[in-house]
């Protein structure tokens, strides 16, 4: 097995690599080069790479390409196929892996596949971490996002000054082995889903019976009601303002992430699946590329009420 203790120096002063630079993975790239870190990138469309040139990145002509150079590669792609493509695939990253390197998957993917791509880039050599995130846009942006940890404990103490230059260093959290970040955060987006359920079915509900939405919702923020989901995602029901900082089809994919571990599982969640159910109406209607919250429109159009 690779010493990676003795290599912890060489690891943090050394190249770091980002595959996907959309929504969440640009301003992500963007605080690791403003913290001072060497970044080559690469990403399937050019624009963003360019961007991160422009701010300072290499741009590498594929994974393998990138590999080559990265002592600590990152991935933020949309889905398990993607990781998988990234990894496995023609020029992927295992086609160049050089031994002692770090990979730290933070998408959101199956537990299931990242314990197997786990176990391939241990064959080789290197370690795999699964660090989904949570905190949107804005979060990234802000570098303050949620950072949920799977994976050895030793290698995530070696790279936490990484992660501390995108999350809050108080919400980076090592939850167990491989598998167990994305775990992590499938739970976090079933606590989501009730939680929205419950916000836009007490909206509809106040809105139906004539009563001002917004004036329960400061209402309800003084009390046990009081949520981070009645808090942001509330107002942007409220206001009908649904620029995305999570794209509703990217939680339409974390959903069925959480029905199939459900279901792998032997784990029962009625909510869950309710939950599923209308943001599969919200995708039907065409407006997957709108913020998760506009789930609630959902509900406020069963209730005949805006």
């Amino acid at each position: 097995m690779v010493n990676y203790i003795v290599q912890r120096e060489a690891i943090l002063s050394d190249v770091i690599g980002f595959i996907g630079l959309g929504l969440m993975g640009k301003p992500m790239a963007k605080n690791l080069i403003k913290h001072g870190y060497s970044l080559v990138v690469h990403n399937r469309s050019r624009g963003p790479v360019d961007d991160l040139v422009g701010a300072g990145a290499r741009a590498a002509a594929s994974p393998a390409d990138l590999a080559g150079d990265a002592a600590i590669i990152i991935t933020m792609v949309p889905d398990t196929p993607d990781v998988e493509q990234v990894l496995t695939g023609v020029n992927g990253i295992l086609s160049a892996l050089r031994p002692g390197t770090v990979v730290i998957d933070m998408s959101s993917i199956s537990p299931v596949a990242t314990r197997r791509l786990s176990a391939a880039v241990a064959t080789q050599g290197g370690a795999m971490l699964d660090a989904p995130v949570s905190g949107g846009e804005i979060g990234a942006i802000d570098g303050t996002l949620s950072i949920m940890v799977g994976g050895e404990a030793a290698i995530f103490d070696q790279v936490r000054p990484i992660l501390n230059c995108m999350g809050n260093p108080e919400r980076i959290v090592y939850i167990g082995g491989s598998g167990a970040g994305q775990i992590c955060k499938i739970c976090n987006q079933i606590a989501i889903g009730g939680a929205l359920a419950g916000v836009s079915e007490a909206f509809a509900l106040a809105k139906k019976s004539g009563v001002d939405a917004s004036r329960v919702r400061s209402a309800l923020l003084g009390g046990f009601a009081a949520s981070r989901v009645l808090e942001v995602h509330g107002d942007r029901i409220l206001k009908g303002s649904y620029d995305p900082g999570f794209r509703a089809k990217l939680y339409h994919k974390d959903l069925r992430l959480a029905n199939e571990t459900a279901g792998v599982n032997g784990v029962s969640m009625p909510v869950t699946a309710v939950v599923t159910q209308f943001v599969n109406a919200l995708l039907a209607a065409g407006d997957g590329e709108l913020d998760c919250a506009a789930v609630g429109k959902v509900w406020l159009d069963l209730a005949k009420v805006r």
